[in-house]
Order: C-alpha cells, then structure tokens, then sequence
C-alpha cells in the first residue's frame, strides 16, 4: 500500500564473475553486508547496469535477491524501451516474488506526458503487481512533469513509491509537499540537504555506507552534507560510471568476489 516505504532503500549493485554470470554467493554477502541498515533491496536499476542485463542476467539477479532478501522488499527494477516489454519483464519479476517493479517512463525524446501516463495505466491494467515510479532522464531521454506525476498518483492504483532522479531538489520538495500519500525518495546523494519533506533515499551510495545515508536522512544538515559529499568524492560515486566504482570498492572490501562490470564480461 502506499506509504508503506521509507528510509534508505538499495539500488543494488549486479555482481558478475568474469564471464558475466551473476554471482549468487557474492548477492548474499552483498544484502548481508547492508541489510539491518536498509529498508528494501532494488536489484536491476541503474546502479544495477539494468539496462544492459540480458534476460537470463536479470531474472538471476531478481530471483537471487529474492531468495536472500531475510524479509526486506524487493523492488525490481526495469529498464527496457517500451510498454510490452516493460509488461513482460514485469510478469516474470510477480513470478519470481518480487514485491513491486520500479519503471522508468518509455524511451525516446519524442516520448509525450500523454504516453507516459498510459504507460503506466497499461502496465497496471496487465497485472497487480505495485508499481515505483521512476523519474529520470538520463536513460529514458525525457521525464515527468510535476502535474503529470500528480496525475498519474492519482489516476493509477498500485504506485507505492516515487524515485525522484530529475536532479532538482525544487522539484523533489515540490513532490514531497503535494499530498499524494505517495512516498517521495531521493535518487542523488548531493541534494539530500536540499530535498526536504522527503520519505526517504534510494542511491548507490547506500551499498557502502547505508548508516551514513540513514543519518543523513534524520539529521539534513549542511554539515553532514558536506561528508556526504566527501565519501562520494573518494569512492567515485559522483562519477558518470559510478556503479564500476562502487563494485572496485565492494571487491576491495571483500564483499563481491570481482569488480567485474557489464561490458569488461569475457566469453565463457
């Protein structure tokens, strides 16, 4: 139901052994390594390289994270193109046990406020599985309006959660003060500060030091900012190739068995 999440969620990171199979028992230290600081696991997002899993990659990645969650949701993120493959995948992420889907607008510049909203509608027309809104740019090539994500919360059963990536904390604040009964969470670690009013954070960040983003979230001062800022700076979460950063310094940390990213994946 809406309101249910909040706090420091995980866009987690998609361990891979050199041939690019995910790596189960690498999962497992990785929730483990987070798990009483986190309120949910995000596996297949960004953060995840969930655009450039292939279906075998991604169903393993869900469905470990799934089978290891100890109790904590699991959010599965989905980064195709189009509705009907948005629907499929999110078929196969009901079956496997997920607790909601997180879905970006479709792809394309040429992408109306008009078709997101029926993207939406569609995709909960197919299934009841909950649905977090993802509100970004970057990938998709465009994002939502303010008005249009007011009318989608509440035009749209089913939407537990907004990640609102646009990249401006006006926006965000704006969305957290609107009344929607819909959880807001922030999705850059630089803009905490700024963000007020928000229920939560949901960034890569929070696969190294989630008790740092839970501080942040309970104490927004500049200050704590400023360290914010700092830990990313070091561990190259500012970076454009972030999750290649986070994953040099999970392996380093023992926590994932190789740093292994998407595109480096040797033939087996």
């Amino acid at each position: 139901m809406p309101g249910t999440y909040s706090g420091t969620v995980v866009p987690l990171i998609t361990p891979f052994d050199e041939h690019g199979v995910v790596d189960e028992p690498s999962v497992v230290r990785l929730l483990d390594h987070i798990r009483t600081e986190v309120n949910g696991f995000m596996p297949a997002l960004t953060s995840g390289e969930g655009w450039k899993l292939d279906a075998r990659q991604w169903q393993d990645v869900v469905t470990y994270t799934v089978r290891h969650a100890g109790g904590l949701p699991v959010l599965a993120g989905i980064q195709l193109p189009d509705t009907d493959a948005v629907i499929d995948r999110a078929r196969t992420a009901a079956a496997i046990g997920a607790d909601a889907v997180v879905v970006t607008t479709p792809f394309g510049a040429e992408v109306t406020q008009d078709d997101i909203v029926e993207h939406y509608k569609a995709i909960r027309a197919a299934l009841d599985i909950p649905i977090f809104l993802y509100n970004e740019e970057a990938l998709s090539g465009n994002r939502i309006e303010f008005d249009t994500l007011i009318r989608i919360c509440k035009e749209i059963p089913g939407i537990v959660g907004i990640k609102e990536s646009s990249g401006d904390a006006a926006f965000t604040r704006n969305m957290a003060e609107a009344g929607t009964g819909i959880p807001v969470f922030e999705g850059w670690e630089n803009l905490l500060v700024d963000a007020r009013g928000i229920d939560g954070f949901i960034g890569p960040l929070a696969n190294l030091e989630p008790s740092l983003c839970n501080s942040m979230l309970v104490d927004p001062t500049p200050d704590r900012q400023a360290e914010i800022n700092t830990v990313c700076e070091r561990y190259g979460v500012f970076k454009d190739d972030w999750y290649r950063w986070v994953k040099k310094e999970l392996h380093r940390r023992g926590v994932i068995a190789s740093p292994t990213v998407h595109e480096e994946a040797k033939a087996a």
